[in-house]
């Protein structure tokens, strides 16, 4: 069968590989020049089962209200006169509940565990090198209540099979040493030791040349402009490459994976999907003292930030690179795209707080992407109302951590298998 996959981010090729896999003939469609380049570009670099309870919990609502108004809050609402965002905001409360933040958890955590055992699998079999760590991932709190409120879902997720140890504030200073600078801070931390952490966008390209390797057929530099349906299904995709020629491109089936854009593209089609564009920020600087950066992958859950640190070999003589990657927060305005320096600094100065000196702040460079969020953070994977139209999007903070399961998951759907977990499929 021919299938055409929508987005050239890390959804869209691990879709794209796993389709292969299943002997499909494959065509990548991305409006940018090279894979990976928008929300899979520079995030935090976390595979992280552990990170799985929903920005929509019980606590949230009196959280927002509190920051609302203050610029460099973790999660800034800047209302505006646009029906999707209110509409968006008004299931995000809804998705406040115990029970519902209980279920979004459950199915955040099976498909993350799923994806990473086959992103391991999918080390074993190709070696795809990506400045990948496996010591675990680690979340820290500098404040009391906010360790109590992270004992009763780090319960829930051991019980679903996601070993995330509470442990002591010094035993999480003897798991990674970089934290004894505030150890009088630290009121406590949990440990996920299988989780991993790895640059996403180094991943997504070294993946790439496995699938043009194996035939997959990339055109980049051209944007879809339409999805044409006719009958009850695609019957074409409209386009135009990087000199503006207008192109009608045919396949047999279709995977939507185009992040925040994905909603624009769907609608026309009588399709709504609840996604709204969560802009996040990350922060990217060389190691200035090994001494004092952090080995382990880190969460900062009262500041809604995590820690990882890519490491790069030299090859053929030329030395390595050593940086940190430090992203989070969350701000929904629109597509907005600019760097706003307010929220950068912020994310600066938490990390010379905690990390004196470990980082060149001098050399530090900033970088901003739409994360496609839904309000429940429980992604869209699987069929769509059109027969031949299928869903892998929507995955907001969690792409790199959800991506090889989503993508091997949809690539059994469009092939008529049924997917090896048990998750919340769209059109089940």
């Amino acid at each position: 069968m021919k299938v055409l996959v929508l987005g050239a981010g890390l959804l869209g090729v691990t879709s794209a590989y796993f389709l292969r896999q299943q002997g499909h003939d494959v065509t990548v469609v991305d409006r940018q020049a090279t894979p990976a380049s928008e929300t899979s570009f520079a995030n935090g670099g976390q595979i992280s089962v552990s990170h799985a309870e929903p920005w929509a919990n019980p606590s949230a609502p009196l959280k927002v209200l509190q920051w609302l108004g203050k610029e460099d809050a973790p999660l800034l609402f800047r209302l505006r006169a646009d029906a999707r965002q209110w509409r968006w905001v008004l299931q995000f409360l809804r998705e406040c509940t115990p029970g519902r933040t209980r279920h979004n958890i459950e199915q955040i955590v099976k498909l993350g565990t799923y994806s990473r055992d086959t992103l391991q699998q999918l080390r074993r079999d190709i070696g795809v090198a990506y400045d990948e760590r496996t010591q675990g991932i680690l979340h820290f709190y500098t404040s009391q209540k906010e360790f109590d409120g992270a004992e009763a879902p780090a319960a829930q997720m051991r019980e679903l099979g996601c070993d995330r140890r509470v442990i002591s504030a010094d035993e999480a200073v003897r798991i990674e040493p970089a934290l004894a600078a505030i150890r009088a801070q630290l009121a406590g931390a949990t440990y996920t030791a299988e989780d991993e952490s790895g640059d996403a966008n180094r991943f997504a390209r070294e993946l790439v040349k496995h699938c043009q390797a194996d035939g997959v057929q990339f055109l980049m530099s051209h944007t879809v402009t339409a999805l044409r349906e006719v009958g009850g299904q695609i019957d074409h995709v409209e386009a135009t490459d990087a000199e503006g020629r207008f192109q009608r491109l045919r396949a047999d089936a279709y995977v939507l994976a185009m992040g925040s854009l994905s909603p624009l593209y769907a609608r026309p089609l009588g399709i709504e999907l609840p996604i709204y564009p969560a802009k996040g920020y990350s922060v990217t600087m060389p190691v200035k003292d090994a001494a004092k950066a952090h080995q382990v992958s880190l969460t900062d859950d009262e500041y809604k930030l995590v820690f990882s640190r890519l490491t790069t070999p030299g090859v053929d003589g030329q030395p390595g690179t050593d940086r940190l990657r430090i992203a989070g927060t969350a701000e929904l305005n629109g597509y907005d795209r600019d760097l706003n320096r307010v929220r950068c600094e912020a994310i600066v100065r938490r990390t010379e707080e905690l990390f004196p000196g470990a980082g060149d702040t001098a050399q530090a460079q900033f970088w901003t992407g739409l994360r496609p969020a839904t309000p429940s953070n429980v992604p869209i994977i699987g069929r769509s109302k059109l027969r031949n139209l299928f869903l892998n999007t929507g995955h907001g903070t969690l792409g790199w951590t959800h991506s090889c399961g989503s993508g091997k998951s949809i690539a059994r759907i469009v092939s008529g298998l049924a997917p090896e977990i048990d998750f919340a499929f769209a059109g089940a």
